[in-house]
């Protein structure tokens, strides 16, 4: 057949298959059945296809109709104020990286102020709109930290939804027990029945919430099983354990400490070692101790270590993992597990009645300060002991940005978390007006939103001597970040002065000063919105 009497006759068939086996291929290297290549093929191959489409359609038989959804639950909340809807929808519609070049310039940033909004909101107790639920669970299926937050606030509507579009099957996931009712711990019968026959999700939905109200009955209902589990399901079942842990878990961990899991062993152990009267705190407090010691021969007191020089078998059943990471000695592998389990409450006995500030501040022979001082803060952010985090953190103004016992800054934010949220804003404000901001990004993270005061005025004097420093303000940028989701609204009224563009000294950067006003107007804009945004949700 040649090319012109086959463009003349009326398209080729062939099967789906092959049809889309051209197209992918494309028409230069395979062509439509009884077709040559040329010209024509793309054409051929669109016409075939149609050709084939009617087909298929028309071989489709009537199927009987599918029963139609059970009508959405009732959502018993109050509805949104209409302000606080329309906020709501404003919200939703924007997208990240809708703006234009990347640069935002004044205008907030409305995706990180949702998470704020969704938190106020479930504070007052308002539902969803219906008309708002498709948006708010894309929303939420693109971002996992607004999960938590946009499923309570959406209800039980949302779940309903999920059932029916398979985007949205996250909602199922991360709502206990896929959005069905739990029973409570009184519900006997109930509650065996799906401890025996829920599926895995469901079993630990059903534990956590019984661990929450009656600790000890969620400890027998795993014990129940406990055996007969696999062993991962049995490390996510002993993580629950971690809600309510109290001395009365203790023989259940320490029967959990032989088991056949080497996860299962390492997180039995963590957990009595949270527990400082356990049987296993006291064992390493032991070990520990007969490797630490204080040399009161020399001038100074002085901290001496002689590390363990093998893990025996009672270390390994303990916890202590055996083999180190590459290029950590094993010696000191082993001293900072035994450290980090030992009850921190042991050492002012064991070092002759000293404070924590007076053990810290102690000399530490052979090299061995840094390695002691990264256990002992390990220890104080596993037993949550603000006495030894203060310890370890050391004055705010000290010259060494990095403590007299942490490790890094990452280190220093553990510990701060262990402390109030006044004791913690306090002190990373006395940080910021000795180091400046450089290095106080880590720590403002764990700071108490809205910012206490005085942090919140630390933080805008040293954007304020940046400013005058004539840099540029991108450096800043996260803090700038944090400011705006951070800052207390109020502040926006002490921000005005700063919004203007400054006068530019000969050092400055050129351009540097309208950059900074574009980013202190851009921050004020975002606080007054937040007070908008409160104020629209109505009175706490």
């Amino acid at each position: 057949m040649n090319t012109t009497s086959a463009s003349a006759g009326a398209p080729a068939g062939g099967s789906w298959e092959e049809l889309v086996t051209v197209a992918l291929l494309g028409t230069e290297r395979r062509t439509p059945p009884g077709w040559a290549p040329g010209r024509e093929a793309p054409v051929a191959l669109l016409d075939a296809a149609a050709v084939e489409t009617l087909r298929r359609r028309a071989g489709v038989r009537p199927a009987r109709a599918a029963a139609r959804p059970e009508p959405a639950p009732r959502d018993p909340r109050p509805p949104l104020p209409p302000a606080a809807a329309r906020r709501l929808a404003m919200l939703l519609a924007d997208r990240p990286g809708a703006g234009s070049g990347g640069r935002r310039g004044t205008a907030p940033d409305l995706m990180e102020l949702l998470p704020q909004w969704l938190t106020l909101a479930n504070a007052r107790g308002f539902a969803a709109p219906p008309e708002a639920l498709p948006a708010l669970l894309d929303a939420a299926r693109g971002r996992t930290d607004l999960r938590p937050a946009a499923l309570a606030f959406a209800g039980p509507r949302a779940l309903w939804l999920a059932r029916l579009n398979q985007e949205w099957r996250f909602a199922l996931r991360s709502s206990p027990g896929g959005g069905a009712a739990l029973p409570g711990p009184e519900e006997t019968e109930r509650v065996q029945q799906l401890w025996q026959e829920g599926l895995f999700a469901e079993r630990v939905a059903l534990l956590s919430a019984i661990r929450a109200k009656e600790p000890a009955t969620a400890r027998e209902l795993l014990a129940t099983t406990w055996a007969t589990e696999r062993a991962e399901d049995r490390l996510m079942f002993l993580d629950s354990l971690r809600s309510g842990l109290c001395a009365a878990d203790e023989p259940f961990l320490e029967r959990a400490l032989t088991d056949r899991s080497r996860n299962v062993r390492a997180t039995a152990a963590e957990l009595l070692s949270a527990l400082p009267g356990s049987a296993l705190a006291a064992r390493m407090a032991a070990r520990a101790g007969s490797y630490v010691s204080v040399d009161r021969t020399r001038g100074t007191p002085t901290i001496v270590v002689e590390a363990p020089h093998e893990c025996d078998a009672g270390m390994e059943r303990d916890g202590v993992v055996p083999k180190a990471p590459t290029g950590r000695g094993e010696r000191s592998w082993w001293l900072g597990q035994l450290v980090e389990a030992a009850p921190l409450g042991a050492w002012p006995e064991r070092f002759g009645g000293r404070t924590p500030e007076e053990i810290v501040a102690l000399p530490v022979a052979d090299d061995w300060q840094a390695e002691l001082h990264a256990a002992w803060c390990r220890a104080a952010v596993r037993q949550r002991d603000p006495g030894w985090s203060r310890a370890l953190l050391g004055s705010p103004s000290a010259p060494e940005a990095a403590g007299p016992g942490a490790v890094s800054l990452a280190e220093r934010s553990k510990l701060l978390a262990t402390l109030g949220a006044g004791e913690r804003a306090e002190w990373v404000a006395g940080f910021i007006g000795t180091h400046g901001l450089s290095e106080a990004f880590q720590l403002l993270g764990v700071c108490a939103v809205p910012w206490a005061g005085p942090l919140g005025r630390a933080v805008v004097d040293a954007l304020n001597i940046a400013r005058d420093a004539g840099s540029y303000p991108w450096s800043f940028s996260g803090v700038m970040g944090l400011a705006e989701r951070c800052l207390d609204p109020a502040e926006a009224v002490r921000l005005d002065g700063l919004t203007s563009v400054p006068d530019e000294s000969e050092n400055a950067a050129p351009g540097a000063g309208g950059y900074w006003a574009e980013a202190f107007q851009r921050l004020v804009t975002t606080l007054r919105l937040r007070a908008a945004m409160a104020s629209e949700l109505g009175a706490p």
